[in-house]
């Protein structure tokens, strides 16, 4: 296990609570002043697999918190609904009755249930949510080629606005290696908290296109550290919270790894680290 350092918070002008509990891979209970997110609900136990397109899939550590232990869900900022890491047919009864933001195909795929609302790169919504109107901006990711997978952005009046006049807000990256087109967000938002899902999950004969190569090759489709770190700076975040680096073994980069780089970059002081079923203030 790696060494958790002790992280120094920069000052900020974000008043909110903010405590995020993770459950594994991507998901997580993303708590604001009591109003409830989840991310990418997958709750399969230990052991199962997944026929997927490049790799059967194995998960090996079971979630943090069963369905029937969660907290009331407000709504469910999800990636992508088409990769079972992501969502799974138990994160599927979470989908039901409340509000659910993803991709357009996402959406169609989902339909018909009602609050499902599908999101294009940079498209912006004002959504109502437990009596707060949020104000989302969908971000685009790179991740399987040719598959439809989308990040956020969360913004409410409530949050204020940072010492330049950049309103506050929270970052969800959604499965995405670096891209630089996602610094365009420190140009409208000021980043208080940037949950990045990192990992750097790999399949290898694949080629950047996605495609069946030789041996050698090598397709990333989430960050390493560098990577989670170089988008860190980009945004002027104040503070990255890591997850999606545990439990399967397409993931090539774990805790250590990532603390290491993270260290090397120069931004592990900015870092707040999760523990699985715990709730972790973060601002």
């Amino acid at each position: 296990t790696f060494n958790i350092p002790i992280t120094i918070m920069p000052a900020s002008t974000f008043k909110n609570k903010v405590t995020i509990t993770h459950i594994g891979t991507a998901t997580a209970i993303l708590d604001i002043d009591g109003i409830t997110f989840l991310t990418d609900p997958f709750f399969s136990p230990a052991g199962t697999e997944f026929n997927g397109s490049a790799a059967i899939l194995k998960v090996h550590e079971d979630p943090a918190l069963k369905l029937d232990q969660l907290p009331h869900i407000d709504a469910i900022l999800l990636s992508h609904e088409n990769h079972p890491d992501n969502l799974d047919d138990l994160g599927r009864r979470l989908v039901d009755g409340r509000h659910v933001v993803t991709t357009n195909d996402g959406a169609k795929n989902l339909a018909p249930r009602p609050s499902v609302l599908g999101f294009s790169d940079w498209q912006e919504r004002d959504v109502r949510i437990a009596g707060t109107t949020f104000h989302i901006t969908a971000t685009p990711c790179k991740h399987w080629p040719g598959h439809e997978c989308v990040g956020f952005v969360l913004h409410t009046e409530n949050f204020g606005v940072a010492a330049d006049g950049r309103p506050n807000a929270i970052y969800f990256s959604g499965d995405t290696v670096y891209i630089e087109e996602l610094a365009k967000i420190a140009e409208k938002y000021h980043i208080t908290v940037a949950i990045m899902n990192c990992g750097k999950a790999t399949f290898y004969e694949f080629t950047d296109e996605g495609k069946p190569g030789q041996p050698g090759d090598a397709l990333q489709i989430t960050m390493d550290g560098r990577q989670a770190a170089h988008l860190l700076k980009d945004l002027k975040a104040d503070v990255l919270v890591p997850m999606h680096y545990e439990s399967w073994d397409h993931f090539k980069q774990g805790g250590d790894g990532l603390a290491r780089e993270f260290e090397e970059e120069g931004v592990l002081e900015r870092v707040r680290w999760l523990k699985p079923g715990e709730a972790v203030e973060i601002i």
